[in-house]
């Protein structure tokens, strides 16, 4: 069976993330959706928040792709989740050049740590590269429109938030 992690915060879960889901998840039989517990981000949504996100957004997608799609949250390296969930490959999504200097620092540390877990990269399509949670939920905080980058679930999720 082919497992890959696609670790990050989700806070909040963006189109942009979908589409590096919804592109990773055909190359494999399970998809896990890393939610990571961290505390020093000081997340807007809770963990269990992030991880119904998830999964309601993901339901049609598993179904649609055939492909196992769960979330699973996680406090320790990444390195030691991608064992713990049998992962045999990490996905990242990457936006900008600067995104590729730090996701290789960690590649080249991951490497170091356990080398039979590959690390993949896919680029953001073009009108997802923007994104960013954090833009998205200083936008919402703000009053202003961010349905173009969430789906409406989570832009639901945000306005409630922010009431």
């Amino acid at each position: 069976m082919r497992i890959a992690l696609y670790p990050g915060t989700f806070d909040p879960l963006t189109l942009g993330h979908m589409d590096i889901i919804r592109r990773a998840s055909p190359m494999v039989d399970r998809l896990v959706i890393g939610v990571a517990i961290n505390r020093d981000k000081g997340p807007l949504f809770t963990l269990e928040e992030r991880v119904a996100m998830i999964e309601a957004e993901c339901a049609k997608l598993s179904e649609q792709t055939g492909t196992e799609i769960i979330a699973h949250p996680f406090e320790n390296l990444l390195i030691d989740c991608a064992a713990d969930v049998g992962a045999q490959m990490i996905v990242r999504g990457l936006r900008a050049v600067a995104d590729f200097e730090y996701e290789f620092q960690m590649v080249g540390m991951n490497r170091q740590l356990n080398d039979s877990i590959e690390t993949v990269f896919l680029m953001a399509e073009a009108k997802h590269q923007a994104i960013a949670s954090k833009l998205v939920k200083e936008i919402a905080r703000l009053g202003g429109d961010v349905s173009k980058f969430v789906s409406p679930l989570v832009d639901e999720a945000l306005k409630a938030r922010f009431a």
